[in-house]
């Protein structure tokens, strides 16, 4: 079993079909669904009066088994649907008739007396928005909101909303979560998010082999390098990090940020003019004034970092073109990122899969010309550059040229200060110089990026995060040390 698969909701309808191919009816998952939802009600509240907005499809038939069993115990229920019984169909026609109360239509007369209100109308598969009446009814509710499967007007591929959206205080969602669960804005309307098992067997779920991902260590963990007993600095990798002449805060960050992460030597590659800078602020790195080219001679530096504070100039361009003629696993942030904007083809003809790129949504749009959803325009950036493409974003999203994708939601608003891509992009550098697969080395600095700044809380600065470094990684290790 993996739960951090996504299902998209083509492959949703394919673990529907798969699982009633397998044996299981379908309406026993439908009563499933419905059970789920009640027991994450009956554990938060005692009866009270609760609304049930159900839908014409198969979300409102997850409403209605959910009806009958709260009614069932002693929960005073109303049930309002949008359109007529006699118009549903299948299972949801079946559990519209098991349904022995009155039936009313929707309207803001369904949330009269009501203390919670169940979203039973429209699930993940959403295509189009909804009308003006059901957006107004959303901005009537006053009260806790259940969503089941997602709050309906949430695209369950993208997140988007499609026309409104209700905000929910948690989602009962069935089988794996949805990309529209992790991506903004459907994350933040989601609100808690409850993934229940329905009684899909996992075997059909392998066979969907999906390519997306909530990022999480489950992705990464096996391949994260943990130094052994036999280790030392020459066996960690020797990461090169491009330093500029004025902005210097953003290499040394970098460098810390790659360190921390277990690195065994790194050099920073500075102008002679601010190398007294770089090496009087920490004394654990190597400082170079020579070529940068002479320095990547030395096949014992096996990562490079080009972009924090290189400013945008052909010698940064230089830098990149020297870093991948060399062979070298290569992180290419900010600055090295725009100063091929006029010529991306240039980039893409020497970057490969050992590449991480880290823009922006600003820098994204300086090389690529998609406009489709975050999940979309990274998996086409990754195929069409070849190399792993790192969206930052509070849905930060890795894609591989192989079609994988991971989705980030470790994240935090103190995020929004300078420097904390510097400290990502180093994250990343020192991941790959110890051996660490592109993609993974992404995914994985990613995540403990962002759960760095969650353990910090608020007041972070981007120094603060190579300081909490440590304590994710102790987190991670087996052993807790």
């Amino acid at each position: 079993m993996t739960p951090s698969l996504l299902l998209h909701v083509d492959e949703m309808h394919r673990a529907d079909a798969g699982a009633v191919a397998a044996g299981v009816p379908s309406l026993n998952l439908m009563e499933n669904a419905g059970i789920a939802v009640a027991a994450a009600i009956s554990a938060r509240w005692t009866p009270r009066p609760i609304a049930i907005l159900c839908g014409p499809g198969n979300n409102g038939g997850d409403g209605f088994v959910l009806a009958r069993l709260l009614a069932t115990d002693g929960w005073p229920v109303r049930v309002s649907l949008l359109g007529s019984t006699d118009k549903l169909k299948g299972d949801a026609k079946v559990n519209a008739d098991r349904w022995n109360g009155v039936v009313n239509p929707l309207s803001l007369t369904a949330l009269e007396d009501a203390e919670l209100v169940v979203d039973a109308i429209f699930g993940a598969g959403l295509s189009r928005p909804v009308d003006v009446d059901l957006a107004n009814l959303f901005t009537h509710i006053s009260t806790p909101v259940i969503a089941v499967d997602i709050p309906s007007g949430v695209h369950g591929d993208t997140g988007a909303v499609l026309g409104a959206a209700p905000a929910a205080d948690f989602t009962v969602t069935f089988c794996r979560a949805k990309p529209g669960h992790i991506l903004l804005p459907g994350r933040d309307l989601c609100g808690e998010l409850i993934v229940a098992d329905i009684g899909i067997p996992d075997t059909v779920i392998d066979d969907i082999a999906s390519s997306t991902s909530r990022n999480g260590p489950e992705l990464w963990l096996s391949n994260f390098p943990f130094p052994n007993s036999a280790a030392h600095k020459y066996t960690r990798g020797h990461a090169v990090i491009a330093g500029g002449a004025t902005m210097t805060g953003a290499a040394r960050m970098a460098a810390m940020a790659a360190r921390r992460m277990g690195v065994g030597l790194l050099t920073l590659s500075a102008p002679t003019e601010a190398a007294a800078i770089y090496a009087a602020d920490m004394p654990g790195n190597l400082v170079s004034t020579a070529p940068f080219t002479d320095i990547l001679d030395d096949p014992r530096k096996n990562a490079v970092l080009v972009g924090p504070g290189a400013e945008v100039g052909e010698e940064t361009r230089a830098r990149i073109l020297a870093a991948r003629a060399a062979k070298k696993a290569s992180v290419i942030d900010a600055d090295a990122l725009t100063v091929f904007a006029d010529d991306p083809d240039t980039l893409f003809q020497v970057i490969d899969a050992d590449c991480v790129i880290t823009p922006h949504e600003g820098e994204f749009a300086r090389l690529f010309d998609f406009k489709d959803d975050k999940l979309t325009r990274a998996r086409r950036a990754a195929a069409s550059a070849g190399a792993v493409v790192l969206l930052k974003g509070p849905d930060t999203v890795i894609a591989a040229p192989d079609g994988r994708v991971a989705i980030n939601d470790t994240c935090t608003p103190y995020f929004a200060t300078g420097g904390t891509g510097d400290v990502l992009a180093g994250m990343i550098t020192g991941l790959l110089a110890q051996g660490m697969p592109a993609f993974q080395a992404a995914a994985a600095a990613a995540w403990i990026h962002g759960r760095a700044a969650e353990l910090f809380g608020p007041g972070l600065i981007a120094e603060d995060l190579t300081k909490m470094i440590p304590k994710v990684l102790c987190e991670l290790s087996t052993d807790g040390v």
